[in-house]
């Protein structure tokens, strides 16, 4: 079966995250179209996430903790990782829904407002 590249951009953001600062930190990364959009199993259904995604019209993956605990990230914020047990939530989110031989492609870059982090990682997908 052949595979292709898929981008994702794994988002990291507190409760009260408005459209436009997942929309700032995703335009930090340029031009990027984004296939998958993933964030914490336990804030996807954040209403500004959600009505985020459905306007980017990518496919939207929920990670688990277990998920973003088994990922070693570039980025060490201590805070982050005494709460999740990862580093970088949104290079966490970007790596595990990439794939087993996924590659990140860019560190969390920070909204404006510093509600939302975002990072890039490519993968495989069938």
């Amino acid at each position: 079966m052949e595979r292709c590249q898929m981008i994702v951009a794994g988002f990291g953001f507190r409760g009260a995250v408005t459209e436009a600062a997942l929309a700032d930190a995703l335009a930090q990364m340029g031009d990027v179209v984004p296939d998958v959009l993933a964030a914490p199993d336990d804030k996807i259904d954040t209403p500004a996430f959600r009505s985020f995604a459905a306007k980017t019209q990518a496919q939207v993956v929920p990670v688990t903790a277990e998920a973003l605990q088994s990922v070693h990230t570039p980025t060490q914020a201590e805070r982050i990782l005494e709460k999740r047990g990862t580093g970088s939530v949104a290079e966490a989110c970007a790596l595990a829904a990439a794939g087993p031989k996924a590659a990140l492609l860019t560190t969390r870059h920070i909204s404006s407002d510093r509600m939302a982090t975002c990072a890039l990682a490519k993968g495989e997908r069938a």
